[in-house]
């Protein structure tokens, strides 16, 4: 394990005190490889708002400088899934900023066998990456119950992201 992914909790524990960091410059920086230190001067008006909508997370992206590009409602193979929890505020006719109080930034990584996912609320493992398995059965539930407990249950991919391999020639299997 890197030094930079061992030492996740601790940094993600200071950013938030410091800065409010949250799922959103945790995902950038986990799928990065960047410390949050690292992401902190590209978040924009972040610390202001304290969270990141699609447009703050595309100035991030542009102001980091790597490759990406945006892959609809779907995981990506490599990068940012923003995901919307559904509820009352998902119901038709509901303004559309009343949803985006209700959304969440993961990374994500499919290989051929298997599908990783980072989640600030997974740092308990001492890296925030789990299966998606895992990921739909124990860090879900647990969002939902503890930080979104007027959702119903459901949820999906609003906003996928891919990011380019962080080195000429890696390949992201």
């Amino acid at each position: 394990m890197s030094a930079l992914v061992s030492t996740f909790p601790a940094q993600m524990d200071r950013a938030n005190k410091d800065w409010g960091a949250n799922c959103g410059p945790g995902a950038l920086a986990a799928i990065m490889g960047m410390t949050l230190d690292e992401v902190r001067p590209h978040m924009g008006d972040f610390e202001s708002k304290r969270y990141t909508n699609p447009s703050l997370m595309n100035a991030a992206l542009r102001s980091i400088g790597r490759s990406w590009r945006k892959i609809g409602a779907e995981w990506p193979v490599f990068g940012l899934a923003r995901i919307q929890w559904e509820g009352p505020w998902t119901a038709q006719g509901v303004p559309m900023a009343a949803r985006y109080r209700h959304t969440h930034w993961v990374g994500s990584h499919i290989r051929t066998a298997s599908h990783g996912v980072f989640d600030i609320n997974a740092l308990a493992n001492g890296t925030g990456w789990c299966s998606l398995d895992d990921w739909r059965s124990e860090i879900v539930p647990w969002i939902l119950k503890e930080l979104v407990p007027r959702a119903n249950g459901a949820w999906h991919v609003t906003h996928g992201i891919e990011i380019a391999p962080s080195h000429p020639g890696e390949r992201h299997e």
